[in-house]
Order: C-alpha cells, then sequence, then structure tokens
C-alpha cells in the first residue's frame, strides 16, 4: 500500500512517501517554519517518486502532543490534501513515531518517548514493541513534570536496563531525569520523523482505522491527568 505522512507537532518538520515499497523522505529541524515547508516537501517527495496523491491509498499525520501551532498546521495541511484527493487519513501519534524509530533502528523492544512541554512539563509515554513490530503504548500518553518520571516508571514494574529514552526532554531536563536510570539515551532521536510513522499509519489502515478528512482530530494530551494502565495492561 502507498501512503504520504506528514509531521509538524515540534521543532521538526518531515514527510515521508512509501511507494511500492520504496521510502521517499524529508526532513528539516525548522522552528517557526512549518508551514513554509509542508508542502514544497510533500511536492518533492511526489515528483521524486513520480506519482501524484490521487494513486496513493491514504495519508498519515501526526497528531501530537507537541506544539499547538505546529500539530494544528500538520493536520491542516494533511486535512487539504486528503479533500483535494479524497483520501482517508489516521493520525500517529508522535511520542509513538520515536519510540518506533528507536525500534526500527536499534531492536529496542521498550522505549520511553519525552518530548519539552514547556511550562516546565514534558509529554510522555511507554511503548513495548508487539508481535507486528509496531510499538504500542504501555500506558496512555501523559503530561506531568519531569521530577515525576522516575516513580511513574518504576509503577510500570519494567526492568530499567531494557528501556531506551527518546525525545528532546532527556536533554532539556537531564538533571530532573537523572535519577530515570534507563539501558540508554538514543540522544539522535530528540524529534518525531515522519518515515516512522508510515508502519505504524499503515497498521491503523490495515485496522479499519482510517476516516475522512473531516474527522482528522489533534492530541493534545494536557486534558490528562491520571497515569493510569491501559486495559489489559493492570
Amino acid at each position: 500500500m502507498n501512503y504520504l505522512a506528514i509531521d509538524a507537532s515540534t521543532e521538526a518538520c518531515s514527510v515521508a512517501l512509501q511507494y511500492q515499497g520504496e521510502h521517499f523522505c524529508r526532513y528539516a529541524l525548522s522552528p517557526q517554519s512549518h508551514s513554509k515547508l509542508l508542502l514544497p516537501q510533500v511536492d518533492e517527495v511526489l515528483k521524486e517518486a513520480g506519482v501524484n496523491l490521487k494513486q496513493l491509498d491514504g495519508l498519515i499525520f501526526g497528531r501530537g502532543p507537541g506544539s499547538f501551532t505546529g500539530v494544528r498546521i500538520g493536520i491542516g495541511v494533511a486535512q487539504g490534501l486528503a479533500y483535494s484527493s479524497g483520501l482517508p487519513v489516521v493520525g500517529v501519534s508522535t511520542l509513538q513515531t520515536m519510540a518506533q524509530q528507536a525500534f526500527e533502528q536499534t531492536k529496542a523492544s521498550i522505549a520511553v518517548a519525552a518530548i519539552d512541554a514547556r511550562m516546565s512539563e514534558i509529554y510522555c509515554g511507554a511503548f513495548q514493541a508487539d508481535d507486528n513490530s509496531i510499538m504500542q503504548p504501555l500506558v496512555p500518553e501523559q503530561v506531568f513534570s519531569p521530577e515525576l518520571l522516575a516513580g511513574k516508571l518504576n509503577e510500570l514494574a519494567i526492568n530499567h536496563n531494557q528501556v531506551a529514552g527518546v525525545g528532546s526532554a532527556w536533554q532539556s531536563y537531564s538533571e530532573a531525569l537523572k535519577d530515570c536510570q534507563l539501558n540508554r539515551i538514543d540522544e539522535q532521536i530528540r524529534f518525531p520523523q515522519a518515515q516512522y510513522m508510515l508502519a505504524i499509519g499503515a497498521k491503523a489502515f490495515t485496522d479499519g482505522e482510517g476516516v475522512s478528512a473531516a474527522l482528522a482530530q489533534p492530541v493534545y494530551v494536557r486534558d490528562t491527568v491520571t497515569w493510569k494502565k491501559l486495559p489489559g495492561k493492570e
């Protein structure tokens, strides 16, 4: 199946196209420039692949958490493209995307993704690889102070020696997060990249989760106030 993925939820801006088994990607670290970069990046990957939107099967967008403005820009571009081409869309978590990158690059089976949420808080999620090689959430994504993360990870009763940390928060709040004592921090994985949304989004489409452009929704996370395990993870 052929998909286009778009993300503008953090300081990074990226686009990835999966077409006939090949990947075409663009990535730029460009705060404040997402609205100028996304559509040119889309045009570039489509031209490189020699394809147009109507030849694709769906659009994947970064639904958040992240910058409120960035998330809205990414969804707006995805909706515009989907309306013009009649394609369905699925949203993918930006935290899950970074965990997926850790799995695909280093085979990390468990990852804790944390990015700076400003106001001395972090957006955070813990993920574990399933039998389909997709990183799935162990807990709902949350926002809280970085000082609380070590305790929350202890609640999960996971072996920290098997866990990789990804995301910008590990650098931004290194002192506050030092007690987490994970196996390693993948410092190269600081922001989501659209190419690692492709596998997650493709599985969502296969599972029938594609929706019309009008139903594309952001996930801001700040309304979530409890750290509870998902059903079946108790």
